[in-house]
């Protein structure tokens, strides 16, 4: 079965290892979107799925943009079966999905129909979901909203973060897609239409949300905090200074106080007032510093009880 394999990041490196080593799988391309500046010295590298194709000798193919004619007669000439999508980055056109016999197929790293879109990982976890998971579907030209012919599920517990759950998912997809392979080659695999009526949408995520918005509950940052994690990350500025939050708790607070003010400094934490109960801030670290706890923060840069922290829209803009 000729297969072709379109991906770009890292969370796309597992499912393309398990076809190399598919005796159902003659990987005849990989694509990958161009490479892209990365890094504080923004130099220009390869990415995880580009380098792991070049070490196996598979021919790599990177346009610029998908669906313009050149690209679909390359695709065309590959004669693919199978197309595998995982985290490729661009939108395949009706003119790719005719293409191969089988279809073309994506591993998407959510439960649909919820947190279609960009970002289902760190959506799931922000919004307090108890479960997640991996949805191996049929691309259609709307996005993510293909039938689902197979998923694979696990819980999150209130400790889990964005970069715990994106490992785990990564695993989960190539397991799924390997499992599901032989059915896929043999085209019978049953499919489930999604239901629209519980789709959710997982939107892209910006450096512009990093920015904790002490006016939100204590619940709602600290699960930012763990989804965000490792990146965008969430900041807070305190007396001018930029500080990226790695770890707190939340805790209960009964008095009055205005969001964002200071409540305890302790060894424990700095504990902040927001629009529901309160933060503890526990683990923290500057810009190009390291992680430190805050006993250790506060050894170097005292802090005051009753301040008020720096506002958010002041930060962004």
């Amino acid at each position: 079965m000729r297969v072709v394999f379109a991906g770009t990041p890292d969370f796309a490196v597992p499912s393309l290892e398990v076809l190399l080593d598919s005796s159902l799988a003659d990987l005849v391309a990989v694509y990958c979107q161009p490479d892209r500046p990365s890094g504080r010295g923004r130099t220009i590298r390869p990415g995880p799925v580009k380098s792991t194709a070049a070490k196996a000798a598979v021919p790599v193919y990177q346009p610029e943009k998908i669906n313009t004619p050149e690209a679909i007669t390359q695709l065309k000439s590959l004669k693919p079966d199978l197309v595998v999508v995982v985290a490729y980055g661009a939108l395949l056109k009706k003119q790719h999905l005719e293409i191969p016999r089988l279809g073309c197929f994506n591993l998407h790293a959510s439960l649909l129909p919820r947190w279609r879109g960009a970002a289902p990982i760190q959506r799931a976890i922000e919004a307090g979901d108890t479960m997640s998971g991996v949805s191996l579907m049929r691309v259609v030209e709307e996005l993510d909203a293909g039938p689902v012919l197979a998923q694979s599920e696990i819980s999150l517990d209130k400790h889990v973060t964005g970069g715990w759950l994106h490992d785990q998912l990564s695993q989960m997809a190539a397991n799924l897609l390997i499992q599901n392979l032989p059915a896929l080659a043999s085209g019978k695999l049953k499919e489930q239409t999604q239901n629209v009526s519980q789709a959710t949408y997982a939107k892209k995520l910006g450096r512009e949300e990093s920015w904790v918005d002490w006016a939100d509950s204590a619940g709602q940052i600290e699960r930012q905090i763990r989804a965000f994690d490792p990146w965008p990350g969430c900041l807070f500025s305190i007396e001018g200074t930029a500080l990226k939050i790695l770890k707190a708790s939340t805790t209960s607070h009964q008095e009055s106080a205005t969001p964002g003010q200071i409540l305890q400094v302790g060894p424990e934490g700095i504990v902040v007032q927001s629009g529901q109960d309160a933060i503890r801030i526990e683990k923290v670290q500057k810009s190009g510093g390291k992680a430190m706890h805050v006993a250790d923060y506060l050894n170097g840069h005292p802090v005051r009880t009753g301040i008020i922290l720096d506002a958010v829209s002041q930060e962004k803009g």
